[in-house]
């Protein structure tokens, strides 16, 4: 079965096919929202809402560690995940997609692992190598499905994940270009690292909404802005996921 994590406005349950709502429970609590389970293109997929399906959920309360445990103990096997995002580079413009390949994990708050305790002698240590956390296989069938459908996207991209809910000053905005980040989010880490450890092969597709705040030129992250490009957008996301879908092996 093949996840899906819908981000802010991109988690249309209608997207799926003879759909039924799964209430569950983890050892680190409830998931963001009861799970859609349903079908895309004859593959049964699992949809999760990120921030709840109201978004009443902040970035920074998100349990993520539910949110991958749950999708697991269904038997999700791969995860695609949806997400908006910030430019820090001008040619990476609004409405361009960004099939990530690299993260930088800024957060101070969250559960980043699974792991909390190891046995006396650490013999029982787990530490989950994360050269390439986004799956390769995923990422070739967003790229493929991307050109496919003629969307504006770029291949490769390293997102910088922040706690939120407040966006970048303009010095942290700067600051993150500096250290090789193309775009910013709250929600890739650690649900990309969670995914990896768990070892659910996991590719994020990011929708660019504003240039964060380190554009002198251009105004602004707004969330009012934002959210008016997500309903713009809205329609080439779930084709891109209905196209993407059928595809994973």
């Amino acid at each position: 079965m093949i996840g899906i994590i819908g981000g802010s406005g991109l988690d249309n349950p209608k997207i799926l096919k003879n759909a039924k709502n799964v209430e569950v429970e983890t050892k680190y609590g409830k998931p963001s929202s009861p799970l859609k389970i349903g079908e895309i293109g004859g593959k049964k997929v699992c949809l999760l809402a990120r921030h709840g399906r109201e978004h009443t959920i902040p970035p920074s309360q998100i349990n993520s560690r539910a949110n991958i445990q749950a999708m697991k103990d269904q038997g999700v096997t791969q995860i695609i995940a949806t997400t908006a995002c910030g430019s820090l580079r001008k040619e990476i413009e609004r409405g361009d997609f960004v099939v990530l390949d690299q993260f930088i994990d800024f957060t101070r708050l969250r559960k980043l692992t699974f792991f909390e305790e190891f046995a006396p002698g650490g013999k029982n240590a787990k530490h989950t190598a994360m050269p390439d956390p986004f799956a390769e296989n995923l990422r070739k069938v967003l790229i493929e499905s991307c050109k496919e459908l003629g969307l504006k996207f770029h291949s490769k991209g390293t997102v910088i994940t922040i706690e939120g809910p407040r966006f970048s000053t303009r010095a942290e905005s700067k600051m993150f270009r500096i250290w090789g980040a193309d775009v910013i989010n709250m929600s890739v880490a650690p649900e990309c690292s969670l995914a990896n450890e768990a070892g659910i092969p996991y590719a994020a597709i990011a929708m660019s909404t504003d240039y964060d705040s380190w554009a002198e030129d251009e105004p602004p992250a707004k969330w009012e802005e934002i959210l008016k490009i997500f309903h713009n957008n809205v329609k080439k996301v779930t084709d891109l996921l209905t196209k993407a879908i059928p595809k994973v092996k």
